[in-house]
């Protein structure tokens, strides 16, 4: 397990060139921040033959789109480029550093206390990487979207300080069109 962490924290410091832009979490105006995991950020690469996994794909670019029309900002953190390292697929990797690249913001918050967050999520269940998306998204958005409904259904069952739902129960929601 402290390895583990060890691997976790070193991500941590890693810098992220200019991929990112840093802010503070005061808002500007009514802009709402969400944060999208990575299996909702790769969900065009996955089979589309799926009427759930088009449905969830064709939700994440309507979502995408709003967040270029500014109206909800897509917020990064450092687990976002940890957990991409480890995908194969060059083009799918480097689509995905695009995407957080050119319309993410990076999430400012105090590490240790994502960190700290990070391990009560782990001993509530969650496993590493979900644990640390959800601490993230608790620190610097009001809502966590992700195409996995297990991670749903436990944030949901876990009470998390985060709004988390599908990209389709998001769009439903915000009445995206």
């Amino acid at each position: 397990m402290a390895t583990t962490y060890g691997v976790f924290r070193l991500s941590y410091g890693q810098s992220q060139g200019n991929l990112v832009e840093s802010v503070g979490m005061s808002k500007k105006k009514s802009v709402e921040k969400i944060y999208l995991d990575v299996c909702t950020i790769c969900r065009p690469y996955d089979d589309q033959g799926y009427l759930r996994i088009r449905l969830e794909t064709d939700a994440y670019y309507l979502i995408l789109n709003h967040v270029k029309s500014s109206r909800f900002v897509l917020m990064v953190s450092p687990v976002h480029y940890y957990e991409l390292k480890s995908i194969e697929n060059d083009q799918e990797r480097i689509n995905a550093l695009s995407i957080l690249g050119n319309l993410g913001v990076q999430i400012n918050c105090d590490k240790q206390l994502a960190k700290k967050r990070t391990e009560e999520l782990i001993a509530k269940g969650f496993g590493l990487g979900d644990a640390a998306h959800l601490a993230f998204a608790e620190a610097g958005a009001e809502y966590f979207v992700s195409c996995d409904e297990k991670l749903l259904k436990k944030a949901e069952r876990a009470g998390i300080g985060v709004k988390a739902m599908s990209p389709v129960k998001f769009c439903i929601l915000k009445d995206l069109k």
